[in-house]
Formats: C-alpha cells, sequence, structure tokens
C-alpha cells in the first residue's frame, strides 16, 4: 500500500533553489559519503531537501534531492528493491511513504512483482517517463555518462538482478572507507551492448557482410582490457556490475561485481572462479575476489567467480 506523505503537500509551494550545487539545508558532505550521488552527478536536477520545478514532456513536476537519487539509482540497477532504498536520514519506511508515493503518483516510477514471491521486498524501477526525465536533464559536465534503465529486461533472473544494488552499496561504502570515489556504474548489459558494437564495427558499411565479426584474437584481447575485462580461453567474461572509482590521488580504480546465487554448481562455477571478480553471495555477503586497478586487466591469478 503507497501511503500520502504531509510532507509533499507543504513542499510544493515552497521556493525553488539548491538546483545543481545543492541548498543551504542540504546535509554536508553528501558527495563523500553517499554512494547514491555517483548517479546524480551530470543531471541538472534538484539535490536539497526543498522541492524544485522540473519539467518532462514539457508537464511540470515538483522533486526534492532524495526523490532525484532515488530516481537515479533505481535507473541505474533497472530494479532494486523497496526496502533497500532509504531516505536521508537512513530510514527506508520514509522513502516508501514518501519519495516513493511521490515518483508513483507522478508515473516515473512502477511496482513490480517479485519473480515467484524470490523476494520479500516489493521491487521498484523507472517507467519510460522517468527515464526520459533523466536523460532530458543531462549535463556534459561528467562523462562517461551513467546510463539507465527502465523496466524488466529479464523476468526469469528478476531475483538475481534484485541483489545488485546491494551488492554495490557494501562494495562502494568499502571503497568509500579507503577514500576513493564512486563515478559510476555498468551493468552487463551495457558492457556486452559495447562489446557488439565493437564486433560489428566493420560490418556496418559493408552490404555483403555476413554479421560475422572480423576481429582477431589480439584485438578482441586490447578491447577487454580497455574495458577491464577478463579474456579466459578466447573468451571475454562479464561481471554483473562494473563499478569505476576515483582514489584521492586520482588514479582509477575498477572492481568487477559478481552476485552468486545457489545455482552456480559444477563445470559453471569452476569457470567463475578464474576471471577475479568480487563475488557476493546473494545474501549479501563478500566471499572474495579483486578490483582491477589503474585501469589495468584483471590479474587472472587472483581468481573469484565471473558471469
Amino acid at each position: 500500500m503507497w501511503l500520502d506523505d504531509p510532507r509533499d503537500i507543504d513542499a510544493r509551494e515552497r521556493p525553488t533553489r539548491g538546483r545543481g550545487g545543492g541548498s543551504a539545508d542540504e546535509p554536508r558532505d553528501r558527495e563523500a559519503s553517499d554512494p547514491r550521488d555517483a548517479f546524480t552527478r551530470g543531471l541538472d536536477l534538484p539535490r536539497g531537501r526543498e522541492r524544485e520545478r522540473v519539467f518532462v514532456d514539457r508537464e511540470a513536476i515538483d522533486l526534492r534531492g532524495s526523490e532525484v537519487r532515488a530516481l537515479a539509482t533505481i535507473g541505474a540497477f533497472r530494479v532494486v528493491p523497496v526496502d533497500d532504498l532509504r531516505d536521508d536520514r537512513g530510514k527506508s519506511a520514509d522513502v516508501w511513504r514518501g519519495d516513493l508515493e511521490h515518483l508513483r503518483e507522478a508515473g516515473l516510477v512502477c511496482l513490480v512483482a517479485p519473480h515467484q514471491h524470490s523476494s520479500r521486498s516489493a521491487l521498484v524501477t523507472l517507467t519510460d517517463r522517468g527515464r526520459a526525465l533523466l536523460e532530458s536533464h543531462r549535463t556534459r559536465d561528467h562523462e562517461p555518462a551513467q546510463t539507465f534503465y527502465a523496466g524488466m529486461a529479464r523476468s526469469r533472473e528478476l531475483a538475481h538482478d534484485a541483489q545488485l544494488y546491494r551488492a554495490y552499496m557494501r562494495a562502494a561504502e568499502r571503497a568509500a572507507a579507503g577514500g576513493a570515489e564512486v563515478h559510476r556504474v555498468a551493468l552487463d548489459y551495457e558492457l556486452k551492448r559495447d562489446y557488439q558494437r565493437f564486433l560489428q564495427e566493420r560490418n556496418r558499411e559493408r552490404s555483403d557482410s555476413d554479421g560475422r565479426p572480423t576481429q582477431d584474437r589480439d584485438e578482441v584481447r586490447a578491447w577487454a582490457e580497455a574495458h577491464d575485462l577478463p579474456m579466459l580461453d578466447d573468451r571475454v567474461h562479464f561481471p554483473d556490475v562494473q563499478v569505476e572509482y576515483e582514489r584521492p590521488d586520482g588514479r582509477r580504480e575498477v572492481e568487477n561485481i559478481e552476485v552468486v546465487t545457489p545455482h552456480y554448481r559444477g563445470a559453471h562455477s569452476a569457470a567463475k572462479a578464474r576471471a577475479g571478480f568480487s563475488r557476493y553471495r546473494s545474501s549479501g555477503g563478500r566471499i572474495g575476489g579483486r578490483s582491477g586497478r589503474g585501469g589495468r586487466g584483471i590479474d587472472p591469478r587472483l581468481a573469484e567467480e565471473f558471469l
């Protein structure tokens, strides 16, 4: 059940302020402390606690910073359990009663039924309208840009995909403790799409092409290394989530994350143990792995899990 939040009524009539750089009553040091803020960088949308008027498809919507963070977080991971979201005070109940209700009424998010009751929490995803709002308020000062998704893609893997945000939060909090700052995340959809574009780039202008890639092994390996992905047994392997960090000294660091579920067994599981991905059990605990550092490829000798 979606409940009304009295703050929704009061805030709509307050003056507009805080766009981009935040507002006077926004919590201090949010950029350094909240892993969700990585997804709002490069968006010209409200950051503070006061609601501000924004437009999508020429229609006005009033949003505050916590609602923008929720929108961008959901869009970055495609589907997120409601219980994993929280408001500025760390309370998921306030998000349920306030921010998500407001976003749902505005047609920006919708609930998704967990597949075969495999999740105890309701799941939320962006609508096409919600994604359009984020895309229409991008700026050019944060590249590469965060990719946002709307709707479900793989209903059979919904329970697995619902775990990705939780695994990211644990990785991001651990990185923040070491002084690293998250810049963006890339899901396997994005990584595999970019790989297919690379494989087909020489076929696009050829009317006689049969669609088969023409790149040789060395070219494929170079592409994989440039994208911090392992190439084992002549195949590029993809994690569930790739997280891009920046260290205080400016060094770039990448962590490839895999959510391990009970079906990982036999040859499938053994193969995954060679790629060096950080592994997180579906219950949320980390069980090993290593991130790629400095933009270099992952050391296959420090193997854990891959997709």
